[in-house]
């Protein structure tokens, strides 16, 4: 079923239109009945693939960050009437719901994967749940002993960048083909939500593309609109990851810099759209194009009455359409010869009509 395709490093743009995964994350807000709405609505605007998040309250945080009490979403920063722990534990999904949204994926017909936050959690996404890929968080990229034992898995991985130098970035690569695993996709990213449009750098894309010419790189987007993820198709981007919402105003971590159903409908139809645009980068001239030169393109035409014997000259002759005559590039080929005929105002110029 799945279109994530990494082997021998070939490109998934090779296999056709972009792979389009529908961060639901944390969005279902603890409720698996509004996740399942998700996972339909994600199906049904033409998402590849749904992703959800692994961790559980003993596996992102320590006593410390729960001590502090603050995380980094507006919605819950400084509330006495939560405390960051209970926000996790709300949010999170056991394996027995997510093995059951496993399972509603599979009848759906949209791949499912999530990212795991622990080697217990990258287990049983690959023994219980066989995900297409595992998503590597940004926050993970240089945890290199975790990447380690995600790369001994051999499943394809998605590795944010957000957060990281190229140094980094190439010490994580480095670190998963060392355990033999090269079905890797590198996906630019800026984690700031939203970020600012001037710290987005797309051309980051064509910047790995450069650096990584045989792995596919794609886009895990913040922003706030569909903008950006659409334009990173342009750049050479061959999966984007958008956080996706039934409703923006919906209280919780990542709704209101997500796409809602209407939003990645156009972030699918576009993305595909621009896909099939960009082609290739040989000239090709279609059959269509072919089929309007003559219409289109100039001939040499008379300007002026032609008498018999009378030379030709820049004069009495101009370049009209249609196409059908002699083209313009034999113009100073033409001038100077005398007309074998008279020949009339506006008339289309033929080899006959000089010598």
């Amino acid at each position: 079923m799945s279109k994530m395709i990494l082997d021998n490093g070939k490109d998934i743009a090779d296999y056709g239109k972009p792979y389009i995964i529908a961060e639901i994350g944390a969005n279902h807000n603890g409720d698996m009945q509004l996740a399942r709405k998700m996972i339909d609505e994600a199906k049904r605007v033409g998402c590849d693939c749904v992703k959800f998040q692994s961790w559980s309250s003993s596996s992102i945080f320590s006593k410390k960050v729960y001590e502090d009490n603050y995380f980094l979403s507006d919605d819950y920063r400084n509330r006495t009437d939560y405390t960051l722990k209970s926000i996790v534990e709300k949010f999170s999904v056991s394996e027995k719901e997510l093995f059951e949204l496993y399972e509603y994926c599979n009848a759906a017909g949209v791949d499912f994967s999530s990212s795991p936050f622990s080697k217990k959690e990258v287990d049983f996404l690959v023994d219980n749940c066989n995900v297409p890929f595992i998503k590597v968080a940004s926050m993970d990229l240089n945890n290199y002993p975790f990447l380690q034992y995600i790369a001994k898995k051999q499943k394809p991985i998605l590795l944010a960048t957000g957060l990281s130098e190229f140094s980094e970035i190439d010490k994580a690569v480095r670190t998963i083909e060392e355990e033999g695993n090269t079905r890797i996709c590198l996906l630019h990213c800026v984690s700031v939500y939203p970020p600012k449009f001037s710290t987005i750098n797309l051309n980051n894309i064509v910047g790995l593309r450069s650096l990584y010419p045989n792995y596919p790189i794609g886009f895990s987007d913040h922003t706030l609109g569909i903008e950006i993820p659409i334009a990173s198709i342009a750049l050479g981007a061959c999966v984007i990851e958008k956080h996706f919402t039934l409703d923006k105003d919906m209280s919780g971590w990542d709704h209101k810099v997500s796409a809602n159903p209407c939003e990645m409908e156009q972030i699918v139809k576009y993305s595909n759209n621009i896909n099939i645009a960009l082609g290739s980068t040989r000239r090709i001239v279609g059959i269509d194009e072919i089929k309007k030169r003559d219409s289109f393109r100039r001939s040499i035409v008379s300007s002026t009455n032609i008498k018999v014997g009378e030379l030709l000259t820049n004069e009495n002759l101009e370049i009209k359409r249609p196409g059908t005559g002699l083209p313009p590039e034999m113009l100073s080929f033409v001038i100077g010869k005398r007309a074998k005929r008279d020949i009339n105002y506006d008339t289309i110029i033929c080899g006959d009509d000089f010598q």
